[in-house]
């Protein structure tokens, strides 16, 4: 069975198609910065723009999945499309013009399928790890183990969103920062109260996205090389971390675009991405952080295959 799925995400949309023989052979991968999100979402509507180069994105993955016909065509819109109000009318122009049905997921949803694709990536015990998700329109937390989620949340504080409602200065100011980490604390309350009844869980799995940002500038700044990507997923060092985070908080955008392992869809939302890591892991017990280089797309694809979802 051949299955191809497509993540409508806020930032990028991603196809990835794959075979269910064993080992699971991998047919097309291709991830597009769309950034849908960009200029509106603060405002809950999608742009002309956004609405069109997100568009041109379905069209150029409908000709591949023209070509390689899978058995079954799986497509989810998160944040960006949950929220806006003309989001409604991309769906229907999408199947229109590229015959893609995208279905609209929730955030527990989302958060449950990030676990399914992180799982997938990394050797988890019984013991207890947080897992995260910072995705442009929400961001996503999962208590679990290998066995089972115990806890899930979907919060509006996606990079994208805080951007657009905020728009700090460049470089961000020490008043913004502080600003923009005030919300998150006050936003993510029933997140920390429920990791206070897990003292013993002090490892963080971030999944792709802005986590990979993180891990390849570490690689390029301490290990002088990019990040190869032979593995599912990596350690990032957690005092490295902390130099990157003080570097990109410092950084203008056109020192941004010139950094290494910064990807150009990356540079504008990724000061924000590390403020909401960097206040988890300062309010949380956290001392171990890994990269997953599975997440929600490795979900949707585990889920198509064993649990026959619609």
């Amino acid at each position: 069975m051949i299955v191809a799925v497509v993540d409508c995400g806020t930032n990028t949309f991603h196809l990835l198609i794959a075979s269910d023989e064993q080992p699971q052979k991998i047919l097309y991968k291709k991830n597009l910065a769309v950034k849908l999100g960009q200029g509106g979402i603060a405002g809950h509507i999608i742009t002309d723009e956004a609405f069109k180069r997100g568009i041109e994105a379905l069209k150029e993955f409908s000709q591949v999945i023209d070509k390689i016909r899978p058995d079954k065509v799986v497509a989810y819109g998160t944040a960006a499309l949950r929220k806006a109000q003309n989001g409604n009318d991309f769906i229907l122009e999408a199947k229109s013009k590229t015959g893609i049905e995208i279905q609209l997921i929730d955030g527990l949803k989302e958060a449950e399928l990030i676990y399914h694709g992180v799982r997938q990536a990394v050797p988890l015990t019984e013991k207890k790890i947080l897992i995260m998700d910072i995705g442009g329109g929400s961001v996503e937390f999962i208590i679990a183990n290998r066995d089972a989620i115990f806890y899930r949340h979907s919060f509006e504080l996606g990079a994208a969103l805080l951007l657009d409602k905020f728009k700090p200065s460049d470089p961000i100011t020490e008043e913004e920062t502080q600003q923009i980490k005030e919300y998150i604390l006050k936003e993510t309350t029933p997140l920390f109260d429920e990791l206070n009844k897990h003292p013993e869980m002090d490892t963080l799995i971030g999944s792709a996205g802005s986590f990979e940002t993180f891990a390849e500038i570490i690689s390029e700044k301490y290990d002088h090389h990019p990040l190869e990507y032979k593995e599912k997923f990596y350690d990032i060092n957690l005092n490295r971390y902390e130099q990157v985070h003080e570097l990109l908080l410092q950084s203008t955008t056109a020192e941004r675009k010139r950094m290494k392992g910064v990807v150009d869809m990356r540079v504008d939302m990724i000061v924000i991405a590390s403020i909401l890591l960097h206040c988890v892991i300062h309010t949380a017990p956290i001392k171990n952080i890994k990269l997953s280089t599975y997440a929600l797309k490795e979900g949707m694809l585990y889920f198509a295959f064993n649990k026959n979802l619609k």
